[in-house]
């Protein structure tokens, strides 16, 4: 029987078609805090979400192979801005701020709150987002809002768990099927799991080669 939600497995050409790709290197574009600011989209998009301190800095780092190509910080809410990053000369890489727990003004999340929204409904070329989720934890009610927005907005989201060498195997499994019970009720959900992490280097291959498909 297939399981729903299996966890990605690409071929060997693939996983060689994303290093191909992330090997032209990534660069630093722009940080926006309004939709006036966005670079104009002419080129395949991608965007990582997450909720604050789930490693999605860190593993944007690892995914370009830059140390502090994407900021990151033990202070949550610390990425204000929607940031992008220019992989090649063919897709951008955006950094959505961190949600929950921001350490932010209610006015001030509000108004990224909106910014989200009308990014996620306002950019022709957005491919996937994918939504970050710790393995040691799984699926939080914090994670419910943007997933609930992803599916509103017609964006096809990936669940990416991170940290996953933080929890032990049988651990690793119970979260694995504790996101694919929650995933079944989300309309955009993508129908696959990637497992990494960014501290041993597990699943970076793999989602190279699952954004390097999406051209």
């Amino acid at each position: 029987m297939t399981l729903p939600f299996p966890i990605t497995t690409p071929e060997p050409s693939e996983i060689e078609t994303g290093r191909k790709l992330f090997a032209h290197g990534t660069d630093f574009l722009k940080g926006v805090v309004a939709m006036d600011g966005m670079p104009p989209d002419d080129r395949i998009e991608i965007c990582f979400a997450g909720r604050s301190n789930v490693g999605k800095s860190t593993l944007i780092n690892a995914l370009t192979g830059r140390k502090s190509l994407a900021r990151t910080s033990n202070t949550p809410g610390r990425t204000q801005e929607i940031n992008f990053f220019t992989l090649a000369d063919t897709h951008y890489l955006v950094d959505l701020p961190g949600y929950g727990f921001a350490k932010a003004p209610v006015p001030t999340v509000e108004k990224w709150q909106r910014l989200l929204k009308a990014y996620l409904s306002g950019r022709a070329t957005l491919r996937r987002a994918f939504v970050l989720i710790d393995a040691r934890h799984g699926i939080k009610p914090v994670d419910d809002d943007i997933l609930k927005l992803l599916d509103t907005s017609a964006v096809t989201f990936q669940v990416v768990l991170t940290k996953a060498d933080k929890v032990k195997l049988k651990d690793r499994d119970r979260v694995i099927e504790q996101v694919r019970a929650a995933l079944q009720s989300h309309v955009a959900a993508f129908p696959e799991i990637v497992v990494t992490s960014s501290e041993t280097g597990d699943g970076i291959d793999t989602l190279r080669a699952v954004i390097a498909g999406l051209a």
